[in-house]
């Protein structure tokens, strides 16, 4: 197997999915065990125009935000071997469709993280400007007001982050399209590569000259654009590949 790839000394783009966090105890969705996969109901919460039309469901979701495993999880070894390459110097970006803020957790800069499907620890009003904090939401929740509405307008509240249906982010989108477009090697790590726009960063990559490494256990739709794709579990496998390419391959 060639290592080529793993001398080119420009710009890193990395595109995480949910399996890059399962090792700290956050199941991801459609992987064998993943939540949707086992409960298929679930995908519903995620879903935002069953959201706003229906209250149970929203009782349902902020129960589920209070139980999210991602408030106990710590990074893991692939989290601090993403931030060692940052530390190391290298021009690396993460574009994450995760909302657990476990890349920053770890160490790696804030201002390179591109959190394309926001985050679990705010909310917002999907009627007015109003913003606070998940911790003090569940608060509200905790003491009796099972979907609490705005404070300021008496609109739907939700998690900062985006639900299918919901119009993505212009913005966060054309910064991670940059990253794709400007990186030589682009890592895409436990991601099905099944979501949209997400995936397509693959496709920009290459088309971009850059060498696409997929780091999953299942196959993906991307798998032939691949210069190389690594099966092996991502707890192993993120700090094996960060080492190499520090190493220049060698």
């Amino acid at each position: 197997m060639t290592s080529e790839w793993r001398r080119r000394d420009g710009r890193i783009g990395v595109l995480t999915g949910a399996g890059i966090s399962t090792d700290s105890g956050i199941p991801d969705f459609r992987g064998p065990r993943g939540v949707w996969t086992k409960d298929p109901i679930a995908e519903l919460l995620s879903t935002y125009d069953n959201y706003l039309a229906d209250p149970d469901l929203r009782q349902r979701a902020w129960l589920a935000r209070r139980d999210n495993p991602a408030w106990q999880a710590q990074p893991n070894a692939a989290h601090a071997a993403l931030a060692e390459l940052a530390q190391a110097g290298r021009a690396v970006t993460i574009i994450t469709q995760n909302i657990d803020r476990l890349h920053q957790r770890a160490g790696f800069p804030d201002d390179r993280v591109i959190e394309i499907h926001g985050n679990m620890f705010e909310v917002v009003c999907v009627e007015c400007v109003y913003q606070t904090t998940m911790a003090a939401t569940l608060d509200r929740v905790a003491a009796g007001e099972a979907d609490p509405p705005c404070p300021d307008c008496g609109g739907v509240l939700k998690s900062a982050t985006i639900m299918f249906g919901q119009q993505m982010d212009r913005r966060t989108m054309m910064k991670a399209m940059l990253t794709a477009q400007t990186s030589e090697i682009f890592l895409a790590i436990g991601s099905s590569l099944q979501v949209e726009p997400a995936a397509s960063m693959c496709a920009i990559a290459v088309e971009n000259g850059a060498d696409l490494i997929i780091v999953n256990a299942e196959p993906t739709p991307y798998d032939s654009m691949a210069t190389e794709i690594v099966r092996e579990p991502i707890g192993t496998a993120v700090p094996r590949l960060v080492a190499e390419i520090l190493d220049g391959g060698a």
